[in-house]
């Protein structure tokens, strides 16, 4: 357990890859706000943690929203102090439909929370972050696999998770003169509500449709907390974690 309780935000925690993670750090001693759209769903994965919950807030906020990303980071200032790290988590997907078809709407919606979410979240932690004594802190942005090689039909989360790539390579430069790191981890087939169905079956790249094999979200949260405990002039720039045997090195 860390010595001292730094503080985390994680967007999108009240379920999957996000819960996991903001218990992992809980349980390893830090204070943590889970944000999220449904305050039930945070209210509950906050009670799960048990005896740790009381270094922890549950704050609905729809990260695509700058008034309540601002009213977020407002509430952890005011309870906290401080801020240590975020992990920008939050994000959705389309409906696996030909390009030609997408609805703008449907594009829309997954960039508001993909990429315009973790922009606003990263600004609002990058100006505490350089504001407060000590200075500085940590910023982790869940990028995918699919930064790197995309499925079929998957347009806009391909897109937004390429700009993520994009955004943080340039806040991790920006950040350097106020001991602001910048990573990403990007994940591979976690059992999470948004990837569950690859394990009964998902289009591959010819066209077929197969199960593939899925890794459990705790076994992603223990990848997050240890590029989260690094020293801030350590930087876990990028990493990738992922089933074993899935269909990325052989995918295309």
């Amino acid at each position: 357990m860390s010595s001292t309780s730094k503080v985390a935000v994680i967007t999108g925690a009240g379920s999957g890859i996000g819960k996991a993670t903001a218990h992992a750090l809980l349980k390893d001693g830090w204070s943590v706000a889970f944000a999220g759209r449904r305050q039930d769903a945070l209210d509950s994965a906050l009670a799960e943690a048990g005896s740790d919950s009381s270094r922890g807030i549950a704050v609905a906020t729809d990260v695509g929203d700058p008034q309540a990303v601002s009213a977020l980071f407002e509430k952890v200032q005011k309870r906290f102090g401080r801020l240590d790290m975020l992990f920008n988590n939050a994000g959705q997907n389309a409906p696996g439909v030909p390009f030609e078809d997408l609805p703008y709407d449907k594009w829309k919606s997954v960039v508001d929370a993909n990429l315009n979410g973790s922009f606003l979240c990263a600004q609002a932690a990058f100006r505490m972050m350089k504001a407060q004594d000590p200075q500085g802190g940590r910023i982790i942005n869940n990028g995918s696999i699919s930064a790197h090689a995309p499925r079929p039909d998957s347009a806009p989360y391909t897109a937004t998770k390429h700009a993520i790539s994009g955004l943080t390579r340039t806040i991790s430069l920006d950040g350097r003169k106020y001991n602001i790191a910048c990573c990403q981890v990007d994940v591979g087939n976690a059992m999470t509500g948004l990837a569950s169905r690859m394990a009964k079956g998902v289009k591959q790249a010819d066209g077929t449709i197969k199960p593939e094999s899925m890794i459990d979200v705790t076994d992603v949260a223990k990848s997050v907390l240890f590029m989260a405990n690094q020293p801030l002039n350590v930087n876990i720039y990028h990493l990738m974690v992922m089933a074993t045997d899935m269909p990325y090195a052989g995918r295309g």
